[in-house]
């Protein structure tokens, strides 16, 4: 039985203690905030309650496979509502369309809404995308990368290294599949899914087109707060200690360089034979260990865009408004010009999540969860070299706010009368809440060809050092982290 530590209690730390619990090791997680689930946070006034972080469940057999694997079936522990359709899109031009969940129904939309042959056009994407899936599955989504394993790859299966494409773009991927550019600003909406940029993401990406459409997308009534909290009470079962308000501010290390265990920010240590970091992989090895190449690894990668938070608490009710809606701009690319050079995006893509759950508002009313992509916090913002914005500045945050507002009206959505109030999350804020650098919602990005290669692996150069999330291998996105805790927890082993 060794002594483990996971630092964090994210959705990756928490799973990640429930399989090295059930394991039979000596767990204890330690979580710096005074509430648990990370990026699944909850925000709650006047009777009306957000999820603030993800919104949407995919791959729920992930988790399925991680409460099986601790002790019981997921079910009997959350209710599962699953979407239909899964997102709705509106257009510049007026054009609105439902991702239906069934196939035949969502191609028959296209159809009737963009064009004949559209249909078509995204089944034969959707075809590619699954070959990418299946061949990404087991060697890299549920396996620690290795150097060579792309080769490896190869050697097994050419075909797979031929649908994955490595070296081809998104967007490239996309133009020689869907005629109809509408149809390719939503698969480019996939790219920001892992906070990078479409016309730089890798072709791979496409991967999770098949993962939304094959497995669906999900809700949990309450909020996705409660998966949180679900996992936290799966690894208590199994004996894992969850300590809040426990800031760890070092992982210590032996004369021969292995873990021995974490200071604490009140001068204390906890020992331990395996530490498990679910934090960003650069405040890890930026503040929490010394360990030079693992730094230089993680500021090779690009940040990832982040996001800025709109909380609106609406009277009355929207006629015809779905669970999730997304409205493009005239001009997606200029987004991307923007964020990714420090700017405010003044016509962002505006993604809407408005659950039809009583936990969520009172009778009669809504509660809006708007995002937009945003460049990360940078204090330093201005200074050569340093991209990003300080989204500390004076009266920056509400300004935004008040611009989106304008942008949500000019797209048919015109809440101004009905707004009883609002509540902005910058990235500056999710920074201070969860410790991402610059509020990178998902650490490095996904920008460039070999970027997935470049993500820090599960296992780090220091004997007893694991590391979870989203910042780390495989990718960012609840099923990811989850994946990536199963990884660890295999590198671990059994007592």
């Amino acid at each position: 039985m060794a002594r483990v530590v996971v630092i964090g209690a994210g959705v990756g730390g928490l799973a990640a203690a429930a399989r090295l619990a059930a394991a039979g090791h000596d767990v204890t997680v330690c979580e710096q905030s005074s509430r648990i689930g990370g990026k699944l946070g909850w925000y709650e006034r006047d009777g009306y309650g957000f999820d603030t972080g993800p919104s949407l469940l995919t791959m729920p057999g992930v988790f399925e496979d991680l409460f099986a694997a601790t002790g019981g079936p997921l079910r009997a522990e959350l209710d599962l509502r699953r979407l239909d359709p899964i997102a709705s899109y509106r257009f510049a031009d007026g054009t609105t369309l439902a991702a239906h969940a069934d196939d035949d129904a969502f191609a028959a939309e296209l159809d009737e809404r963009l064009g004949a042959g559209a249909g078509s056009d995204w089944r034969r994407l959707a075809d590619r995308a699954a070959r990418v899936f299946d061949a990404a599955e087991g060697p890299f989504l549920s396996s620690p990368v290795r150097a060579g394993g792309l080769a490896r790859l190869a050697w097994a299966s050419p075909g797979d290294v031929a649908a994955v494409a490595p070296g081809r773009g998104l967007r490239g991927l996309g133009r020689s599949y869907l005629r109809d550019p509408r149809l390719r600003m939503v698969l480019d909406r996939y790219a920001t899914y892992s906070g990078s940029d479409p016309r730089r993401a890798p072709a791979a990406l496409v991967s999770v087109v098949h993962a939304e459409r094959r497995f669906g997308g999900w809700y949990v009534p309450g909020g996705l707060r409660r998966l949180g909290e679900a996992i936290a009470r799966r690894a208590e079962d199994r004996r894992a200690r969850v300590l809040l308000d426990t800031r760890v501010l070092r992982v210590t290390r032996t004369p021969g360089g292995r873990v021995d265990g974490v200071r604490l920010a009140d001068g204390s240590q906890l020992p331990a034979d395996i530490v498990v970091a679910n934090v960003d992989a650069a405040a890890l090895y930026g503040q929490l260990v010394d360990d030079r190449r693992g730094r230089r690894h993680v500021q090779r990668a690009t940040r990832s865009m982040s996001g800025f938070v709109l909380l609106l608490a609406l009277s009355g009710r929207t006629p015809g408004l779905g669970h999730h809606t997304v409205t493009f701009p005239a001009d997606y690319d200029g987004e991307f010009d923007a964020v990714f050079a420090g700017r405010l995006a003044d016509d962002p893509a505006v993604y809407l999540a408005v659950p039809a759950d009583p936990a969520c508002a009172p009778p009669d009313s809504e509660a809006w969860f708007v995002l937009v992509n945003a460049a990360p916090h940078a204090p330093a913002a201005g200074r050569p070299g340093v991209r990003g914005l300080d989204w500390d500045q004076p009266g920056l945050a509400d300004g935004y706010a008040r611009h989106l507002l304008d942008v949500l009206a000019a797209r048919g959505f015109d809440v101004r009368s009905r707004l009883q109030w609002y509540k902005t999350i910058t990235p500056a804020d999710l920074a201070r809440r969860t410790g991402s650098v610059g509020g990178s919602i998902y650490g490095g990005s996904s920008n460039g060809a070999r970027a997935a290669f470049l993500r820090p692996p599960n296992a780090a150069r220091v004997p007893g050092l694991f590391l979870v999330g989203g910042s780390t291998h495989p990718g960012g996105g609840l099923p990811l982290v989850v994946l990536s805790a199963g990884i660890v927890a295999g590198l671990v082993g059994p007592a």
